[in-house]
């Protein structure tokens, strides 16, 4: 099994994100450095290191596959929580599909200069932001600190007092574990 240290990895997931088109908001890095493949694995999107030689994490094919994967999934707009819940526990075989690489894995081109990178945010055009339509929505504050938000709903005052009664008990526990400073309706 061949490995490869940090800045290998992520100079082969490079050469196989040739053609990627990056993330459609731009936000996102169109290639993981170290940093990013770093806390990918500390989130648990990426497999931790194959192997440790010393203080060198190495990384295998998987890693590879995963990194793809994940790269080609935000191409589509996935969210990293999307892409997480599909690719937990992925096999090799499930993410070559995703990440359709070749049987080889890619070689960074060797003697060739790379570009210098610049400020991704910079590199794509400011994308036009798609309407939204505004929804109304209700908060009924319980207590401060502690604000419950419904969507489409519309309350009416003896809802607000039915909700305020059946939180108590929550309200209470809030307080005796000291995350609220006082239960809502104690007197000062």
């Amino acid at each position: 099994m061949e490995l490869w240290t940090l800045g290998e990895l992520a100079e082969r997931v490079e050469a196989a994100l040739a053609d990627y088109p990056g993330q459609v908001n731009g936000r996102v890095r169109a290639v993981p450095d170290g940093r990013v493949i770093r806390w990918y694995t500390t989130i648990g999107l990426v497999d931790r290191p194959a192997e440790m030689r010393g203080r060198t994490a190495l990384y295998s094919r998987r890693h590879l596959l995963q990194l793809v994967a994940i790269k080609r999934r935000q191409a589509q707009g996935h969210t990293l929580a999307q892409i997480q819940a599909e690719l937990a526990g992925a096999t090799d075989e499930s993410l070559q599909p995703i990440a359709a690489l070749t049987a080889d894995p890619p070689q960074p081109t060797v003697g060739t200069p790379q570009p210098t990178r610049s400020r991704f945010w910079a590199d794509r055009p400011t994308p036009t932001p798609e309407p939204v339509a505004a929804e109304l929505v209700t908060a009924i504050r319980l207590a401060d600190g502690v604000t419950v938000v419904l969507d489409q709903a519309a309350t009416t005052t003896p809802d607000t007092a039915r909700l305020a009664a059946a939180a108590a008990p929550l309200l209470a526990e809030l307080a005796r574990q000291r995350l609220l400073t006082r239960p809502s309706g104690d007197a000062t």
